[in-house]
């Protein structure tokens, strides 16, 4: 395949999370340039990101590759080694700082992300604003629905509408913003990740967002049942378990395997926290009593 479309595929199966589908449909392109040969890659090795294999990135990269490439074995370097965190930092900054190479999209797309991981909301927001895809764009609507602020995400949301109303990342950002607005809001959100996963494949992440969907409609038998699905597809998926631990919850099942075992594969998750300072709390309420 070759052409303005050939990596269409690549593209849409990354944004969904069919980070295999990506890779293997990324052999099938026969590029036409460079630029998008390095597209291609840059896609690919995110897949390999994503799916884990951080020192196959790292190897595979070498110091001569383009910026865009560089910047994809630096986010290797960083989940894979918590002691380079502040070396790549550095690195992500001075890059920034560069004119040569601060408008590259992936560069911003990779700095965002590791803003955003770091927990800098704003700079993550700042990096965004520099940028003009609509995978930047569609990550600013989901920062500012970390920071609760809908109201941002909804007027990013409809420049992104004007743009492309079609395209996947919209319609995920439709999707999340939908849920975040609740109420009838929900319903639409649910039709939209039914609909992706319908016309495409149905992965983890489209699983989850349709059980988040049936957990806010107090729909739990049916977010269970997504649940699972995504479980099925990948066991060691930190999202799917802590969305397993909810809905148990829900259906007055026991959560001790599924909570235990996100505490093993990502004991940084966001609910592995929550969880722990609730216990902290109970335990010095408890202590309180007992005195």
């Amino acid at each position: 395949m070759s052409g303005p479309d050939a990596l269409f595929n690549v593209h849409n199966s990354f944004y969904l999370g069919a980070y295999q589908q990506a890779i293997n449909e990324a052999s099938d392109v026969d590029c036409e340039s460079d630029q998008e040969r390095t597209d291609r890659d840059c896609f690919v090795y995110r897949a390999y990101i994503a799916m884990g294999s951080y020192q196959l990135v790292i190897s595979e990269i070498s110091e001569d590759a383009p910026t865009a490439l560089q910047a994809v074995k630096l986010y290797a370097q960083y989940l894979d080694d918590s002691d380079k965190k502040e070396s790549v930092l550095a690195t992500i900054q001075d890059w920034l700082n560069d004119p040569a190479c601060s408008s590259n999209q992936t560069l911003l797309v990779i700095a965002a992300t590791i803003y955003a991981a770091e927990g800098n909301y704003n700079e993550a927001l700042k990096i965004c604003h520099n940028g003009n895809s609509l995978e930047l764009m569609a990550f600013m609507v989901q920062l500012l629905l970390r920071m609760d602020r809908s109201d941002q995400a909804e007027k990013h949301l409809k420049a992104m509408s004007q743009i492309d109303d079609d395209a996947t990342c919209t319609q995920l950002a439709t999707a999340w913003t939908n849920l975040a607005l609740g109420g009838s809001k929900v319903q639409e959100a649910f039709y939209v990740f039914q609909e992706l996963g319908d016309k495409y494949s149905w992965t983890v992440k489209l699983h989850n967002g349709s059980a988040v969907c049936s957990l806010a409609m107090g729909n739990h038998e049916e977010a269970e049942k997504e649940l699972l699905e995504a479980l099925n597809k990948d066991n060691k998926d930190p999202d799917t378990l802590a969305n397993l631990v909810v809905s148990q919850l829900h259906l007055g099942k026991p959560t001790a395997r599924y909570l235990n075992q996100l505490k093993m594969v990502a004991p940084e998750h966001m609910f592995v926290k929550k969880n722990e300072q609730m216990e902290d709390l109970f335990d010095k309420a408890a202590e309180g009593f007992s005195a």
